[in-house]
Parts: structure tokens; sequence; C-alpha cells
């Protein structure tokens, strides 16, 4: 795994590719998911807490019209495999939550924490070249993250 970066991924970079391990303990990895479809990965700090669930809720109610828009949804935290399968039983999330515990892959985007506790709430939109679209960084208002995720697409799929 790549060293932390000092910066955020930035629009006109390449994501940086990784694998982790999903909800019921397979690997998936970021360059074969975008051979299919863009992405819209987004990182979050904890499963089931007020802010994380409305963001997770937000992508579940708009899932249907991001993949319309040509995008797969991809969540990513430092909690594990078990506590991403609950969430994702709680809540009815379509799409897959990867586990990393470490925060490498956090790390490798250039998140940082907020007021230096609490992981950073970062969406990114990829497109099939593996190159950032856009990054969108909000703690306090995750219910826009998946706002700027569909406008970005739509600029895309013109």
């Amino acid at each position: 795994m790549p060293a932390p970066r000092s910066s955020q991924v930035a629009v006109g970079e390449a994501a940086p590719d990784f694998t982790l391990r999903d909800q019921r303990g397979q690997q998936v990895t970021l360059s074969e998911l975008l051979r299919e479809r863009c992405v819209v990965l987004y990182f979050y700090p904890k499963d089931d807490t007020p802010g994380c669930t409305a963001e997770a809720c937000s992508f579940r109610d708009q899932y249907e019209v991001l993949k319309s828009a040509g995008a797969e949804v991809v969540g990513v935290s430092s909690d594990g495999v078990h506590a991403h399968e609950a969430f994702v039983a709680k809540y009815a999330l379509p799409f897959v939550l990867l586990s990393d515990p470490g925060g490498d892959v956090r790390g490798s985007y250039g998140i940082k924490r907020s007021l230096g506790l609490i992981d950073g709430r970062v969406t990114f939109v990829i497109d099939r070249q593996g190159i950032v679209r856009h990054a969108f960084s909000s703690q306090l208002r995750p219910k826009k993250h998946v706002d700027e995720a569909l406008r970005i697409l739509a600029s895309i799929q013109r």
C-alpha cells in the first residue's frame, strides 16, 4: 500500500487503485469495478451513526438513479466486515461497503480527520478511465454527497 498522501487526491488525478473486503468478506478491487462503470467512492467515518446513516440512506434512495447514470456506489470506512454486514442489513443498502481497518486506502486518498478526531467524509466520482472527476468533502452535510455525485455524473454523460 502506498504511503499516506499529504494532500487529498485532486480532480484530474488517477484514483489510487486498491483491494478491500466487502460486507460479505469478498475482495473488491477498484480497477475491476471501473471496467464496467464509473464509481462513486465515498469515505465515511462510522457505520450506524446519525450522519453516516443519513448519507448511506441517501445513496440507497438514489441508487437506481446513480446506476442509470452509469455509476456504481462504494462506501469505505474503517469498520470491520461484520459491522458493515449489520449496517447493510439494517438499512437495506444495495451497494457494497468496504472495510479499511488500518486506514491505508483512506491515507492513499489523502483524506484527513475532522478536528483531528473523526475520519473525514469525502466522496469521489471516478470515471471509467480511473480519473477523479469530482471530490466533495463535507462532514456536516452528509446528504449533499449524493446530490454532488449526481450532478457530476450528469455532466460526464453529456
